[in-house]
């Protein structure tokens, strides 16, 4: 599952929720002093620096160039694996 920690008027949580949503990938999208605070995100992610904070099943995994090169190489991987299986 992929989590979502944004804010309003982020340009770079904009451009990962369109990135998910393009490619059909489901995830949950918390907001910034609606779900939760600032204090609250530092708490559970204290390497959290910026905007958004993307959690891949548990797992803080950084922000929308981090969510990118995760599942850029997780595709390439699985077409790599597709294409032994031929």
């Amino acid at each position: 599952m992929i989590e979502i920690y944004s804010k309003p008027d982020c340009v770079f949580c904009d451009r990962a929720k369109s990135f998910l949503r393009d490619r059909q990938i489901p995830f949950i999208e918390h907001t910034l002093d609606i779900d939760f605070t600032k204090e609250h995100l530092l708490e559970m992610y204290a390497e959290a620096r910026s905007f958004p904070v993307i959690v891949i099943d548990g797992f803080y995994i950084g922000g929308f160039d981090s969510l990118k090169a995760q599942l850029n190489e997780e595709i390439k991987n699985t077409q790599k694996l597709l294409n032994e299986g031929v």
